[in-house]
């Protein structure tokens, strides 16, 4: 079995055992990164973090799961940035300036809101990032995640990389259901990162910190979504 088709059985047991337990809020999971019972604990604590307390600059998933998340930075005064819909812009992530915003956080946070709210932004125009959230389907105690499947997150952190935007002392932080928390062993590749933290509603989980990819691994983007996003189009190896 290679480990792409090991990946997608994972995730396929994983979102049909939230269903089972009936631990997300609606059904429908599979495909994407569960909407989990508990995320506004779990945003909340994660703010006890020092990690958190001391980002100033927060880039996170636009999924619903870390909407509490995203709405507790901005309340609290950090700048976000969320990536456009699979990236399909120049200008590739929408930047919520709480200071600039119209809306309340809550409101401003939610995906569909930004999309005619906020300005976007190119990656030369965005700050350093202190602290990276991601949405997950499935994690393990060593920081090893899988997401709904898309890979648009692995991009997402490979393009702040080679942009200056996340260096080696950047940390990641999931939160989820303390279901999709599993003692197995999951499958990885070599664009895929670690996380640092797990973040259930009741626990936070340290994990030990893992060497990450240095960037874009060309080889392993196909062609199609090297056309499709306009920023990997941009920066294509002449190589290739």
């Amino acid at each position: 079995m290679d480990v792409d088709q090991a990946k997608q059985e994972a995730r396929e047991r994983m979102w049909a055992l939230l269903e089972r337990e009936k631990v997300v809020h609606e059904l429908g999971v599979h495909g994407h990164i569960p909407d989990f019972v508990g995320s506004e604990q779990a945003a909340e604590l994660l703010t006890t973090l020092p990690a958190w307390q001391s980002a100033r600059v927060v880039k996170s998933n636009p999924d619903r799961a870390q909407l509490p998340v995203r709405a507790r930075a901005l309340d609290e005064g950090k700048l976000v940035y969320m990536a456009v819909p699979r990236l399909a812009d120049e200008k590739p992530f929408y930047e919520l300036n709480p200071a600039a915003l119209t809306a309340p956080g809550i409101e401003a946070a939610r995906s569909k809101v930004a999309e005619t709210l906020v300005p976007k932004v190119g990656l030369d125009r965005m700050r350093p990032i202190g602290l990276v959230i991601c949405g997950t389907v499935a994690v393990n105690r060593y920081g090893v995640r899988l997401g709904k499947g898309a890979g648009y997150s692995d991009i997402e952190f490979a393009l702040a990389q080679e942009s200056g935007l996340i260096d080696p002392k950047t940390v990641i932080v999931t939160t989820v259901h303390p279901l999709q928390v599993v003692d197995e062993l999951l499958p990885e590749a070599r664009h895929d990162f670690r996380v640092d933290f797990i973040v259930t509603p009741n626990e936070i989980i340290a994990c030990d910190r893992h060497p990450r990819p240095s960037g874009l691994v060309w080889d392993q983007l196909n062609e199609e979504k090297i056309t499709n996003i306009p920023v990997l189009s941009s920066r294509r190896p002449h190589s290739r």
